[in-house]
C-alpha cells in the first residue's frame, strides 16, 4: 500500500488522470456506453458523461505515511492544495491552483471533543454554514479559470437543502455563468428556503412541486436534452467529479489532526446522494487508514438493505425525513460506488453488473436512522456532553453509537450543517434557540420570491429555453 517517497514522486510525473464513465462498459437498448476518456477540464463542464454515467479518476494516487503526517497542523488551504494538485497538475499550474485554494478556504474545520478518543468534526463555518461550502468554492473558482474566455455556461443545480444556496452563493457575480437552483418546495426546512431565495444576481431558484429526487431527474433529463446544448449545461451537483475531488480533501484534514501516528480511524458520515461519502471512500483508497467508513442513512435506507441482503431496491418516493438534506431514495454516487467494486448501476437504480458485496461489507457499515432516534441523539448528546447537534450530525453520531462498541478506535463523525439553520427542531427538542450562523443574522432582509414549477419536465425545459 505504501509506496516510498522517490518512487511515488516519479510516477506521479508519469500518469496522466483521464476521467471514463461508469457506463462504460454497457450496450443495451437504452444506454450504450461511452468508451472514451477526457480530462478533468472536460469532465467538470460536460457534468455527466454522455451516457449519462459519471466520471470516475482512471487512477487514483496513493500517499505514502510521511505525506499524510506531513499534512498535520497545516492551513485547510495548503492541505486542499497538496490533495488537489495529485488531480490537477494536468490542468491547472501549481501557483494558481494554491491561489484558488487560498481564497476560497478562508475558514476551516473545528474538531470537537465528544467523549474519550469520539471526535466531531464541524463542516459548518463556511459561507452557507454547510459542509457544501467546501466543494463550491473550489469548484467555482476551478470553473471560472478553466473555462474559455467567451464562453457563456449554464449550471443546474438540484438540492435537498444545502447544495443549492453554497453553490448559489459560490458563483455569484461571476460573469457569463448562470446557476438554476431546483428544490423540492415542501421538504427543506425554512433557514435552507430563505438561503435559497435570497441569493438573487446570477442565479435563478425554481420551487418545485415534488421531492429531491424529482429535481434531480429533471436537472439529469436536461443534460441528454439537444434543445438545450446551446445554453452548455454543466451540474455543481455530485455528480460533477469537480464536486468529489475537493471533499476528499476534508477527510485527510480532519484526521491527521486527531492522530499523532498512522493508524485506523472510523468516519461516521451523514449520507444522502452519498457524494460526501464517496470522498472519504476515495481518501481510503488513496492510502488513508478508515476502518471502517459508516454511510449513516436516514429513513431512506435503500443502502443499508442493500448491504444486508445484496439486492438494490431504490426508494422510490423517497421518505420525508428531519435530516431533510439526506432525503434520497436512489443516490447519484450509488453509481460511483458500484464501480470501485466491480459493478454496474445506471441513474435509474437499474443493477447491470452486482459489485463485490463482499468486499463492500468488509470496508462499509450502514444503518438507517430513525427521526425518533435522531431526536434522541441531539437530546442525549447535549445533556450527556454539552455539544449540539442538528439533524444531520445527529444521524451521524447515532451511526456510531450502533457500531463503536464492536470495534474501540478513535471516530471521527461529521456535523454537516449549523444547528441555527434548525431552530424549530432544536428548541422543539432542548428548549433552547441556537445562536445564528453570521450568514443566516439578516436572512429576512435579503429573501427573493422563487419561481413555482410543477414536477413537469417540459415546463421545467420551457423555462430553460426562455434564458435564449
Amino acid at each position: 500500500m505504501w509506496l516510498c517517497g522517490k518512487r511515488k514522486k516519479e510516477m506521479e510525473l508519469s500518469n496522466k488522470i483521464l476521467y471514463y464513465s461508469t457506463n462504460r462498459d454497457l450496450n443495451t437498448e437504452e444506454i450504450k456506453g461511452f468508451k472514451g476518456e477526457v480530462t478533468f477540464k472536460e469532465a467538470l463542464f460536460m457534468g455527466q458523461a454522455p451516457d449519462n454515467g459519471l466520471f470516475m479518476p482512471g487512477s487514483l494516487p496513493e500517499l505514502y505515511k510521511e505525506e499524510i503526517l506531513s499534512l498535520k497542523g497545516r492551513p485547510y488551504y495548503e492541505v486542499a492544495f497538496e490533495i488537489l494538485r495529485k488531480y490537477l497538475k494536468d490542468d491547472i499550474s501549481d501557483e494558481k491552483l494554491k491561489e484558488i485554494c487560498r481564497d476560497a478556504y478562508t475558514f476551516s474545520i473545528p474538531l470537537e471533543k465528544i467523549t474519550g478518543e469520539i471526535y466531531l468534526a464541524r463542516m459548518d463555518q463556511g459561507p452557507t454554514a454547510s459542509f457544501k461550502d467546501f466543494a463550491a468554492q473550489v469548484m467555482s473558482r476551478l470553473m471560472e479559470e478553466l473555462k474559455e474566455e467567451t464562453q457563456e455556461i449554464t449550471v443546474l443545480v438540484a438540492t435537498s437543502g444545502d447544495t443549492g444556496s453554497a453553490i448559489g452563493t459560490a458563483y455569484k457575480g461571476l460573469e457569463s455563468i448562470k446557476v438554476c437552483i431546483l428544490y423540492p418546495e415542501l421538504e427543506v426546512s425554512e433557514g435552507q428556503r430563505k438561503q435559497l431565495n435570497a441569493i438573487g444576481d446570477n442565479t435563478s431558484t425554481l420551487a418545485i412541486d415534488g421531492k429531491f429526487d424529482d429535481c434531480q431527474r429533471l436537472v439529469k433529463q436536461a443534460f441528454g436534452d439537444p434543445e438545450l446544448k446551446f445554453l452548455n449545461l454543466t451540474s455543481a451537483n455530485s455528480i460533477n467529479i469537480g464536486r468529489i475531488l475537493p471533499q476528499i480533501v476534508y477527510y485527510f484534514y480532519s484526521y491527521v489532526n486527531v492522530v499523532d501516528e498512522i493508524l485506523p480511524v472510523i468516519f461516521s458520515v451523514p449520507s444522502g446522494n452519498f457524494g460526501n461519502s464517496l470522498g472519504c471512500e476515495i481518501a481510503r483508497r488513496m492510502g488513508l487508514p478508515v476502518e471502517p467508513l459508516i454511510i449513516a442513512t436516514n429513513e431512506n435506507d435503500e443502502f443499508p438493505k442493500f448491504l444486508e441482503s445484496g439486492v438494490y431496491d431504490k426508494v422510490d418516493p423517497s421518505r420525508k425525513c428531519l435530516s431533510n438534506a439526506m432525503n434520497v431514495g436512489n443516490p447519484s454516487n450509488l453509481a460511483r460506488y458500484f464501480d470501485l467494486y466491480g459493478g454496474t448501476v445506471d441513474k435509474e437504480g437499474n443493477v447491470h453488473k452486482k459489485p463485490d458485496v463482499t468486499l463492500m461489507r468488509k470496508n462499509l457499515y450502514s444503518v438507517s436512522i430513525s427521526d425518533e432516534e435522531t431526536v434522541e441523539t441531539i437530546k442525549e448528546i447535549f445533556e450527556k456532553f454539552n455539544v449540539l447537534l442538528e439533524p444531520h450530525g445527529a444521524v451521524g453520531v447515532a451511526a456510531l453509537m450502533h457500531h463503536y462498541g464492536k470495534i474501540n478506535k478513535t471516530a471521527i463523525c461529521f456535523e454537516t450543517a449549523h444547528p441555527s439553520k434548525f431552530p424549530e427542531i432544536i428548541k422543539e427538542t432542548l428548549n433552547i434557540t441556537p445562536k445564528p450562523h453570521p450568514s443566516l443574522a439578516d436572512i429576512d432582509k435579503r429573501v427573493i420570491e422563487p419561481e413555482h414549477l410543477p414536477n413537469d419536465y417540459q415546463t421545467f425545459k420551457n423555462y430553460l429555453l426562455s434564458f435564449k
